[in-house]
């Protein structure tokens, strides 16, 4: 058994958003994703095969979803279901403070 913890070994740069794999199976795969300052470009949409229940465990983001162009704003402990293929993206998260999500893709 391996004990880790969601706020720990976050590097203090991140030029990129860092996608964690914590949990993989056949059926399902949860992921730890840290943020900060990051955002999908503009003309790119997330068109998942599976469906995705995010939890946003740290921080603040603002997704849009391409259906009638819907932004919809999470704070800590606020969590949304995105159904396969419906297509979204990340419009926003805070510059100065990590956004931690967690992800489960089923």
């Amino acid at each position: 058994m391996k004990v880790t913890n969601l706020f720990e070994g976050i590097p203090t740069n991140l030029p990129a958003e860092m996608v964690e794999n914590l949990v993989v199976s056949k059926d399902v795969r949860i992921e730890r994703i840290v943020s900060k300052g990051h955002q999908s470009p503009s003309d790119f949409w997330y068109d998942q095969a599976e469906n995705e229940w995010v939890l946003l465990v740290k921080g603040e983001t603002k997704l849009r979803f391409e259906t009638n162009n819907e932004v919809v704003h999470l704070t800590a402990g606020m969590h949304v279901n995105i159904s396969a293929h419906q297509k979204h993206r990340v419009e926003w998260t805070r510059e100065n403070e990590e956004t931690i999500w967690l992800a489960v893709f089923y």
